[in-house]
């Protein structure tokens, strides 16, 4: 073993040990649990060097180490690209996402629970954005006296809006423009959508053009939401573990994941590709209020287009392999159910 592979050795003994147990890690202790095949003074000399490199700290004078923000980089960066789940989280996860389902907003609430419950920690789910999303199916729904348009998209999306008609159109007028729209709006974006909506009003007749402009207006409030639905799951999972070393910390966190454009920065600091996972550690993230946690986060989609967001939030001490295997397998899962839809 060369000094260099020695030091990362010692300083992945640490990692693993401090997120094990949350304490400094000493050379005595690394030296009786990893079988590192050289003494604790040696131990001792490789800690004092990760310090004064950066990947360790020391809390106080007496105690061992523990990790740094470029110590748990090191450590993530080094993990293998895929790590295995246990069987019975593999099984949790697959059993998830059994039956075909067309309702993603409900699949992705369901989600964020999933991911919290076999990671233990806070998780996010952020529904299909309207950006990503082409149109798969367009209907008018007569609702009493009113009209609803109903829009599925190719990412699952379904969107619901009331239009402002002012009178009760007929039913046959409502059918003739629902048809229509159906044909000729399919695959198009929402912003596509809309001006193609906007150019078949002259094509109407009097009795359905306001239903039509009605339409094109909804279309375009919808093509203005950048974002999708946010989902939070477990919380309470941190504040039940006491993994935050500092209460302030942790209020901070919960609080930013409680704010939904806090949450999209997050998510948006840490976009890629489909089904990547990135890792933003402490002071990496771009919000001040998430300096002591981590997120690993998983864009997923289909037809190569990233269109929503996953994420696992906690802190630095957190238990990266499983956190990343976790949602990587989510995403994946995702995505696939999305290519089917889009299919």
């Amino acid at each position: 073993m060369s000094i260099e592979e020695r030091k990362a050795a010692v300083l992945r003994a640490v990692v693993q040990d401090h997120i094990r147990t949350g304490q400094p890690v000493g050379s005595k202790t690394i030296a009786s649990r990893h079988g590192l095949g050289v003494s604790a003074a040696t131990i001792r000399n490789e800690l004092a060097a990760l310090e004064e490199m950066g990947y360790l700290t020391q809390p106080h004078t007496s105690a061992g180490r523990v990790p740094t923000d470029l110590g748990y980089r090191f450590y993530v960066d080094a993990l293998p690209d895929r790590v295995s789940l246990p069987p019975p989280l593999v099984e949790e996860i697959e059993s998830f996402f059994g039956p075909p389902t067309a309702h993603v907003d409900e699949l992705l609430h369901g989600t964020a629970s999933l991911l919290s419950r076999v990671t233990g920690y806070a998780a996010v789910a952020v529904t299909p954005q309207v950006s990503g999303s082409r149109v798969l199916r367009t209907e008018l729904v007569p609702v009493g006296t009113g009209v609803m348009l109903l829009i599925v998209s190719d990412t699952g999306r379904v969107d619901k809006q009331m239009l402002e008609v002012g009178h009760e159109p007929g039913e046959r007028v409502v059918e003739r423009a629902s048809r229509m729209l159906s044909e000729r709006l399919t695959g198009l974006s929402y912003g596509e959508a809309a001006r193609r909506a906007a150019a078949l009003i002259r094509e109407m007749a009097d009795e359905e053009r306001r239903l039509v402009r009605e339409v094109a207006a909804a279309m375009r409030q919808l093509r203005d939401r950048s974002s999708g639905e946010i989902y939070l799951g477990g919380v309470a999972n941190i504040a039940d573990q006491g993994t935050f070393d500092s209460p302030d910390a942790l209020r901070e966190m919960v609080g930013a994941l409680e704010e939904g454009s806090a949450v999209l920065e997050i998510l948006q600091a840490a976009s890629g590709a489909i089904d990547d996972v990135t890792v933003r550690i402490g002071r990496e993230n771009t919000l001040r209020a998430m300096a002591e946690a981590s997120v690993v986060v998983a864009w997923y989609g289909s037809q190569a287009r990233p269109v929503g967001a996953i994420a696992v939030v906690g802190p630095t001490r957190m238990e990266y392999p499983r956190a990343i295997s976790s949602t990587r397998a989510v995403a994946g899962h995702l995505s696939d159910l999305l290519r089917g839809l889009a299919g």
